[in-house]
């Protein structure tokens, strides 16, 4: 689970529901998703769905990735 979006950079905490993913899970915001891509992923082209959540329980074992990979 990535911590960012790609595109702007916007916080993407594991249990929030503003993440958007396609299906090489590229990672982005709904705001993103909605707006300027229109729903398409710029880097793979494919559609995006609802990022799911991580299980609580399963956070501690499985944390979500660090690395951000929006702009600096």
């Amino acid at each position: 689970m990535r911590p960012d979006c790609e595109r702007c950079g916007c916080d993407l905490p594991p249990a929030g529901t503003n993440a958007r993913i396609c299906s090489f899970e590229c990672t982005f915001c709904a705001d993103c998703v909605d707006g300027p891509l229109e729903g398409t992923c710029p880097n793979c082209g494919g559609v995006f769905q609802p990022r799911p959540t991580r299980a609580d329980h399963l956070l501690e074992k499985y944390p979500p990735s660090t690395e951000r990979k929006g702009p600096q």
